[in-house]
């Protein structure tokens, strides 16, 4: 919008050009606008703020999967976030080898799907893993088999249901593993002209490393664009109290194992008695036999107990928690 002169500046101006201050035909000359060609085959509806929003929500889903997966694989997994970029869905389509890893996912509660890409080598390592070996990839890549598929569709489904804590800052959603598909033209979800949004993760099983394309249509996010920008995901996290992640941790920490020993008691013997040991021999310990028995958890002594047994198995019975000054 054009600047509006006040008359006093009309009269400053009008007195310098008749005083040869000011030359009018500078005044005409304007510099020229940089013009940008629009393409209406890709229109763009993903932003720099939507693509980094999305950034940093796959950050996160990124530090969850490099803490659950080694519950899995028990090995170390690094994940870290490479890029983002705004394509065609044909463009992405086409650039799928064949055999390929896609996870159709159902994001309810929005309309549609998205897609998860995992190349051949990770799911290969994820594969020889799970079945005992040393996660190492093929150097051919070949057909899954059926065994192969379930064992790859649990690990999908671990990757899948980890969406819901990063998005929730967005929207709650509930993320339901819909097929896998090996074949790319199977998984045509929208149109080909459709504009998608791509977040690249690199994967690092071991020594193995791979990508992990989340493959994200403007349909789907269409009804939540305006809360993907950095603004409303911060103040979003910032009314959320630490109360949600103190309870995810305490889940964690829950299913962690933990070892448990009844020291029935303990006895001294010489290094001769004991190399001489022989079935039917007795050794005198220092407990009795009314007395509770001291358990560990790990090396902290935490209760004492009773012995008995339970389905034909020897078992204690607890009697008291100790505290720690005991």
């Amino acid at each position: 919008m054009s600047e509006v002169l006040s008359q006093q500046e009309i009269d400053n101006l009008l007195a310098a050009l008749s005083t040869g201050e000011l030359d009018a035909n500078d005044m005409q000359e304007t510099q020229e606008k940089q013009v940008k060609d629009y393409d209406f085959k890709r229109p763009v509806k993903f932003s720099k703020e939507h693509l980094r929003t999305l950034e940093i929500i796959f950050e996160h889903y990124g530090r969850l999967l490099s803490t659950n997966l080694p519950v899995y694989l028990r090995k170390n997994v690094q994940i870290s976030v490479t890029s983002s970029e705004t394509v065609t869905f044909s463009e992405f389509s086409n650039a799928l080898s064949n055999p390929v890893i896609l996870s159709i996912v159902n994001f309810a509660p929005l309309s549609g799907n998205i897609i998860m890409e995992l190349s051949l080598n990770v799911g290969f390592a994820i594969i020889d893993r799970m079945l005992g070996g040393q996660g190492n990839a093929l150097e051919r890549p070949r057909e899954f088999s059926e065994i192969e598929m379930a064992i790859l569709e649990k690990i999908l489904i671990v990757c899948m249901q980890l969406l819901r804590e990063p998005w929730k800052n967005v929207i709650e959603i509930n993320p339901v593993l819909d097929r896998i598909e090996t074949n790319p033209q199977f998984a045509q979800i929208i149109a080909p002209s459709d504009m998608i949004a791509i977040v690249t993760l690199n994967i690092r099983i071991g020594e193995v490393d791979g990508l992990m394309n989340i493959c994200l249509p403007y349909f789907t996010l269409e009804s939540i664009m305006d809360n993907l920008n950095t603004k409303f995901w911060y103040s979003t996290m910032q009314e959320n109290p630490d109360e949600n992640y103190q309870e995810h941790l305490e889940s964690l920490v829950k299913r962690v194992n933990v070892p448990l020993r009844a020291i029935l008691g303990t006895s001294s013997i010489s290094v001769n008695d004991f190399m001489n040991l022989q079935i039917g021999d007795i050794i005198r310990l220092d407990s009795e036999v009314g007395s509770d028995l001291t358990v560990y958890v790990g090396n902290i002594k935490k209760f004492t107990a009773v012995p008995g047994s339970s389905k034909e198995k020897y078992a204690v019975q607890v009697t008291s928690v100790l505290g720690e000054e005991e």
